[in-house]
């Protein structure tokens, strides 16, 4: 049911999409034990790797925690890209991935992520730079192109397989959509077309439907979730599970999703310490939460109470008692019922 990435097999189809500021090692972490295909890092800057600045070190941590263990490099230069891919692997990495795909203006604007597509010739200066000093296999993940006057990523993917890319990567839209309308999962079909190796649809996949119709219209070997997963880390292995019973795991019922919410806040803790990971599990919570009132397990009124109460409080004992306290009254609520 999973896909091979040279000599590196993934459990099943269903992806962790690399998410800058969500995809930490605590989101890793319990993305993976519940099912998750492959998880990659956050986009790891190599030459800030070099130069081993905090933030991106922690960013490119996770092993012996995770199999396959993934770190995404992002750069402009091929001698950051090579010096980037030669720590990475002694950092434990199983598999390299090449971020051509990053929308953001921050990334964009330094001439790394999708600006790559602007000029294949200098991208594929960094693919081979990277390929080549790498042990383990190297894996792009890019968007259709730059605009819609420039739907080069077939191009991209026929010459970086050719370089050595053992897997690609495609999010259905363009740069310039950033996240706006409809990621396009025929279009990507252009690229199936163009090589043999593995290839990933990306973008708006939140069901087991909608894994189904992304590969089918795409002609994918496998499906990356992203925004989907926002406060729910779990989601990705549940979608598995739907795709093929015993591939991932069933979808949690409350008390264990309560059990799942409180270890990531744990992880998160010990991965950023009691202040900065009282801040930094807040987003994630807020996920939680909205999620909870969406399924209309919370009504707005308490969804807002919560949201003013947990989401300030900097006592993180008092923060998990909160999200106990918060399951427990949903779970009386529905035994009642």
């Amino acid at each position: 049911m999973g896909i091979s990435i040279g000599p590196v097999k993934t459990r099943n189809p269903v992806f962790l999409a690399p998410m800058s500021g969500v995809t930490d090692e605590a989101f890793r972490i319990v993305a993976h034990a519940h099912g998750a295909g492959l998880v990659v890092s956050e986009m790891v800057a190599s030459d800030a790797l070099f130069r081993e600045r905090p933030d991106m070190v922690r960013r490119a941590m996770g092993h012996r925690k995770l199999s396959p263990f993934v770190i995404q490099l992002a750069g402009r230069e091929a001698k950051w890209m090579a010096e980037g891919a030669r720590l990475a692997q002694d950092l434990g990495a199983d598999v390299i991935d090449i971020n051509m795909g990053c929308p953001s203006r921050q990334v964009t604007g330094g001439l790394s992520g999708s600006a790559l597509m602007r000029n294949i010739d200098h991208a594929m200066s960094l693919i081979e730079a990277t390929v080549q000093a790498a042990r383990v296999p190297v894996t792009v993940k890019m968007r259709l192109g730059w605009d819609h006057g420039s739907l080069n990523a077939p191009e991209l993917a026929r010459r970086a397989e050719n370089a050595g890319a053992r897997m690609i990567t495609v999010h259905g839209r363009t740069r310039c959509m950033f996240y706006s309308g409809k990621a396009d999962w025929a279009a990507i079909r252009a690229v199936r077309e163009v090589i043999s190796i593995p290839l990933v649809a990306n973008g708006d996949g939140e069901t087991a439907a909608d894994a189904r119709a992304m590969m089918a219209a795409s002609g994918a070997d496998a499906v990356m979730f992203g925004r989907s997963c926002y406060g729910r880390p779990w989601w990705p292995g549940v979608v598995a599970e739907d795709l093929a019973p015993g591939a991932g795991r069933a979808e949690p019922g409350l008390a264990e999703e309560r059990d799942i919410v409180l270890w990531h806040q744990d992880e998160t803790l010990r991965l950023y310490g009691a202040a900065l990971g009282n801040k930094t599990f807040r987003k994630h919570l807020g996920w939680t939460l909205a999620r909870l009132e969406l399924r209309g397990l919370l009504d707005g009124e308490a969804h807002a109470t919560l949201r003013a109460t947990l989401l300030s409080g900097r006592d993180n004992a008092v923060v998990s008692q909160g999200i106990r306290e918060t399951y427990a009254r949903i779970l009386d609520e529905r035994a009642a019922a």
